[in-house]
Formats: C-alpha cells, structure tokens, sequence
C-alpha cells in the first residue's frame, strides 16, 4: 500500500507540475510544425497524435502544419526522376508539383485519420483552400529557376479561425496558392508553419525535429541549450555555429518572436511524447526561444 501511495503522489506531483502551464496557454492558439522521423514512424506518429489530443482536451487550441519530404522524394524517385536540392529547397518543375500535392495530401488525410481516432475533430486543409496561403515564386539569390517553390507574402486566417471557432483541429500541408497566377506551390514546412502562428499570433510555435534542439557545439551533444533570447539566437548565427538545417530554422524562430508568436521550441520528435514532456513539465527537453521579457517557465506563484 505505501508503495503504491508513493507513485500515486509521484503522478499527483506530475499534475501540479502541468497546472501552471495548463493555466497559461488555455484558449491559445498552439501551431505544431509536424515532420522528421515522427511521421514515418507509426509509434511516434500516434505518440504525437496523442499529445495534440491532450492539448486540445486541456483548453487549447492546436493547428498541425506537417511536411513530407522524404516521402515525396521516394515518390519522385519511383516516378523515374532523381530528387534535386539547392540551399534545402526542392526543384519543383511541373511533375514534382504533382507528386508533391498527391504525396502531401494523403500524408494530410492521414494524420487527420488518426486524429479522429482519437476522438478529436479534425480537418485537413492545404494553404490553397480558402485563399489561406498566397505566396510569390521563391527566386534564388544567383538567380537560379527552382521551379514552382513558393514564398508566403499573405495568411488569410478565416478558414483557420472558423475552424477552430466549430472544434476543429486544422491540419494544414504546405501548398500555397500563387497570388498573380493561382498556380499550385510547394512552401518549405518550417516556413509554412512561422507564417501560419504569426498571422495566428499564437501563443507557442513548435518544431518537431530529429534533433534535441539548439548545441553550443554542434558535434557534442551535452552542449544542448535550454533557452535563447532572440538576441542570444542572432549571437549564435553570427558566430557561424548554426549550422546545416538549423540556420533557416533559427531564422523562422526569430521571425516569428519579432512578429508576436510568444514563444518557439525545437523539439526532438523522436521522443515519445516529447510535446508533453516540454509544455507541462518546469525542464523541458528542446530549446526554448523567447523574446527579451519573456521566460520558458512558468510557476505555481505567477
């Protein structure tokens, strides 16, 4: 009896733990940026599933912006063309355009699948669908064609906002819709999701990622940081150790805190329950980036 009163205390503590961070970000706007090895691992994928649910039950309001680039590349591979990248951005030509919107919009309906089998409302959109996302061609800066890749200039949050005004989860695939010619562009996921909480002005934008989050060094892992002020972010680009996929990443975390977005976490996906595990405990387990009044934490006394 009194060991299992010490785990029935140690599960109350977890409670009172999450209730500050339960009272802070009830009826916020929460934007999930979904990709990594979370989407192709089944385990993972219904871990994730499973965290939204719970964010939406404690009072949020969670909008899920996902990827899918390793499965669009299979998917262009089988169709005969070998998968192109400059500066991490697809060349998109007409074929890739096509197998991109089918790919997207299947992994789209299929995370909204395992939403309802949660038992949460779900509806999954693209940035075409109501006007949502208008972007122009993305030039490059040597002037390289890279085909239909867009760059989001508007987020019209109707569709969203009426959305979650009726109970739904807005699941939502980067595909935008070209302000002069109304043709169909890929947008980078990372993008995709900063322009979405910034025009939402939500209260925390997440990355879902392969790794554990911001390293002072790189190649040691121990180095991870907990917490960065925006000017402690553009210190860490400027100093040249932002490197690979996390420089345009840390870019998106500043743009966004410089727009209104609270706060913005980089997470590790490939935890279970990693979302949980930052949101409702006082340590977290990603990096943390925050503006200059603001903290990562939250406490019993505030």
């Amino acid at each position: 009896m009194a060991e299992n009163m010490d785990l029935w205390l140690e599960k109350a503590q977890v409670l009172i733990e999450a209730l500050p961070y339960i009272r802070e970000f009830n009826g916020k706007t929460i934007v999930v940026k979904y990709g990594g090895s979370a989407m192709t691992d089944s385990h993972l994928k219904k871990s994730v599933v499973k965290d939204v649910t719970l964010l939406k039950l404690v009072g949020m309001k969670p909008i899920i912006v996902h990827g899918g680039g390793k499965e669009i590349s299979k998917w262009v591979k089988l169709s005969g063309q070998t998968p192109e990248f400059v500066n991490g951005l697809r060349v998109t030509d007409a074929k890739t355009m096509e197998i991109a919107e089918m790919v997207l919009g299947k992994v789209n309906k299929g995370l909204v699948q395992y939403m309802e089998g949660n038992g949460i409302k779900a509806c999954g959109i693209s940035g075409k669908d109501g006007g949502t996302m208008r972007v122009k061609k993305r030039e490059l800066a040597d002037g390289r064609d890279i085909g239909f890749v867009g760059e989001v200039t508007k987020v019209d949050t109707t569709l969203i906002n009426t959305l979650l005004e009726n109970d739904f989860v807005p699941v939502i695939c980067p595909i935008g819709l070209g302000e002069e010619d109304c043709k169909s562009y890929n947008v980078n996921a990372d993008d995709a999701a900063c322009a979405i909480a910034t025009a939402m002005k939500a209260g925390k934008l997440v990355f879902l990622s392969d790794i554990e989050g911001v390293y002072e060094d790189p190649h040691d892992p121990s180095t991870l940081i907990s917490e960065l002020t925006v000017d402690d972010a553009e210190k860490f680009i400027a100093s040249g150790n932002a490197g690979g996929g996390m420089l345009p990443k840390l870019q998106n975390c500043i743009e966004a805190i410089r727009q209104g977005v609270s706060r913005v976490h980089i997470l590790d996906g490939r935890v279970e329950h990693s979302l949980l595990l930052e949101f409702f405990t006082d340590k977290g387990i990603g990096t943390a980036i925050i503006d200059e009044e603001g903290s990562r934490y939250y406490h019993g006394d505030k």
